[in-house]
């Protein structure tokens, strides 16, 4: 049989993939715009069908309808990493999530330690040996269908057929469906003077011929727009958005200077516009790869000059990183910021950067604290933390005391706070 004729037999309507579910079942779906909307509208459609499903991902971006805390007995969500849509649900306690660091997903889903049985991706038109390519999110989803029992792919025109390790074969496929919607975009945030100031600082300790790995978010987004006149700069990271799209067509990213994967640059998955998307496309500069590939801090630590960028919510005066709950209320997720602070670190010349505003709440909440709000889940430790940046300034913190760091956090807090930061570190005898 050709491969033509395979794919023609395993051709359905979104409708009926939902088929291939049992009760009982952990559906796996990529990050972000990876994610396949038909099968999850259809699953929603029918989810009353069914008892015990679940599905998890990384920063679910569709607010599809079996998010629907009246039904979870049915079909539930169990995140790895939180979104917008999903964060209500895990705030009120109707969606589950499951801590882990980013690279290490593909090996829990080898080992069995996330057991899961059908998997589900948006991807390319098939290629003349039979691959359909998923590449907006190779993540965790390469190596989650390798063990599943079911591969359902949505089959997109749109979906760019990116070289690097993000294929998937027909022959492991169960059943596709085919659809010519635009791929959702997700543009450039916002750039206010505190993301501006921020920005400021970091590009000024980024040296050219660094490699750069940019989190997501206003303020990773606004050091990049800092960097325009930066010259050979790398990329080896987990998202590529429009910011790194911005340095390449401006010559600032060319790769020529990486030490590993010369001339090339290697991601997980992609976020961005249509623009970047079609830019993808079979482009000999990119490599999109499975997450523990590009996260890994024994690989990514490999390159010299590397360059972390990621952005927290609370900093206490030891240096620790809250980046996914405030107090017991679940934010976010683990994601890939420890494992590029560590990579970082791993690095010859290598520098985390740990971003945030100096307050929140328009001003009357300090950002930098004594202590983490109780309960907080601790991302980035003191041990691993390197720099933390608000918009008055660098705190270098690798390689300090207590005390040290705790002066340094305070210089930088917003100077509304400096004065009671420092009684209470005098009073705990961090001062």
């Amino acid at each position: 049989m050709s491969f033509d004729q395979t794919y023609a037999a395993k051709l359905r309507t979104a409708h009926d993939t939902v088929d291939l579910i049992r009760d009982g079942d952990t559906i796996v779906a990529p990050v972000g715009v990876g994610e396949a909307p038909g099968f999850l509208a259809a699953l929603s459609d029918r989810r009353t069908e069914f008892t015990g499903v679940q599905v998890s991902q990384i920063l679910p971006l569709y607010p599809a309808a079996y998010l629907d805390p009246t039904t979870v007995e049915h079909v539930a969500h169990n995140s790895y990493f939180l979104s917008g849509v999903t964060r209500p649900g895990a705030q009120a306690g109707w969606v589950d999530y499951r801590p882990a660091y980013f690279y290490e997903t593909p090996k829990l889903f080898a080992r069995g330690m996330w057991p899961h049985e059908v998997v589900t991706s948006m991807a390319s038109p098939m290629d003349e040996e039979g691959y359909l390519y998923v590449s907006l999110g190779p993540d965790y989803t390469i190596g989650a269908a390798k063990t599943a029992r079911d591969v359902i792919l949505e089959v997109n025109p749109h979906v760019p057929q990116a070289y690097g390790d993000c294929k998937i074969h027909i022959d492991q496929v169960s059943a596709v469906y085919e659809t010519d919607n635009p791929i959702k975009e997700v543009g450039l945030p916002t750039i206010g003077p505190i993301e501006q100031a921020i920005g400021n600082y970091v590009a000024e300790l980024i040296p050219d011929g660094a490699t750069l790995q940019i989190g997501f978010g206003a303020i990773p987004d606004a050091v990049v727009l800092q960097l325009l006149e930066k010259k050979d700069l790398g990329v080896h990271t987990e998202m590529i958005g429009d910011g790194i799209l911005t340095l390449i067509e401006a010559g600032v990213v060319n790769n020529s200077r990486k030490n590993v994967d010369n001339g090339i640059m290697r991601a997980t998955f992609a976020l961005g516009t249509h623009k970047l998307y079609e830019w993808m496309h079979r482009n000999p500069m990119l490599r999109m790869d499975p997450v523990d590939v590009t996260n890994d801090p024994a690989i990514a630590g490999l390159h010299d000059n590397l360059i972390s960028i990621n952005a927290t919510m609370q900093v206490d005066l030891i240096g620790q990183c809250g980046s996914e709950t405030l107090g017991l209320l679940p934010f976010s997720g683990t994601g890939g910021q420890a494992d590029f602070v560590r990579s970082a670190n791993r690095s010859e010349g290598g520098k985390s950067f740990i971003v945030t505003p100096a307050t929140a709440k328009g001003g009357t909440v300090s950002r930098i604290v004594l202590s983490l709000a109780p309960g907080t889940q601790v991302t980035t430790t003191k041990n691993d933390v390197d720099h933390v940046v608000t918009e008055f300034g660098v705190a270098q913190l690798r390689g300090r005391s207590a005390k040290e760091r705790a002066r340094a956090l305070i210089a930088i807090a917003h100077p509304d706070f400096r004065a009671e930061l420092t009684e209470q570190a005098e009073r705990h005898h961090l001062l």
